[in-house]
């Protein structure tokens, strides 16, 4: 599924105590659901703990939707800024076009500031779906706090982005 017409579905993780949250597991069905309803032909997991734990690769064995799609797990991100970065490295190296990232709706104006940023800036076409969750007031805290950093951390990433790989 490669050219113009190659689309992804991104998904950033989100754990708890060592293992993905709940918040995530629903992620990954409306992600499955995405993928299916968009014919994507790629599935990116993005994300690796504060704590160390490979939350992409526990996305990818707790993949409800199709084993027809390609899985791809980018462990290193700690922040949504690097979630955007090293997965737009997956898809550039597949040369998909289109990303659909798939959020909760308390996060989808920092994914739309950096994905959004980040990858329509490399040429690829960047949409976000706001998985339905019912409203937590501690996540809206959060992410009101985390809207603070956003600017700084979308200038570091597109910084690392176009100075290429370090040495």
């Amino acid at each position: 599924m490669e050219g113009a017409r190659a689309s992804a579905v991104v998904v950033p993780g989100h754990s708890s105590r060592g293992r993905v949250s709940r918040r995530c597991l629903r992620l990954l069905d409306a992600a499955a659901a995405v993928a299916e309803r968009e014919g994507a032909g790629t599935v990116v997991f993005t994300g690796a703990a504060r704590t160390g734990v490979n939350e992409a690769e526990q996305m990818r064995r707790a993949w409800p939707g199709s084993a027809h799609v390609e899985l791809v797990v980018e462990p290193t991100a700690r922040t949504t800024a690097q979630n955007a970065a090293r997965s737009l490295s997956v898809l550039l190296d597949r040369g998909i076009a289109d990303a659909i990232v798939v959020c909760a709706p308390q996060h989808a104006l920092r994914v739309r500031y950096l994905f959004g940023g980040v990858y329509e800036r490399f040429g690829v076409r960047c949409r976000v779906h706001a998985a339905w969750r019912a409203p937590h007031l501690l996540a809206l805290g959060r992410e009101l706090g985390a809207m603070i950093l956003m600017r700084r951390q979308r200038r570091a990433v597109l910084a690392e982005l176009e100075s290429g790989p370090s040495g």
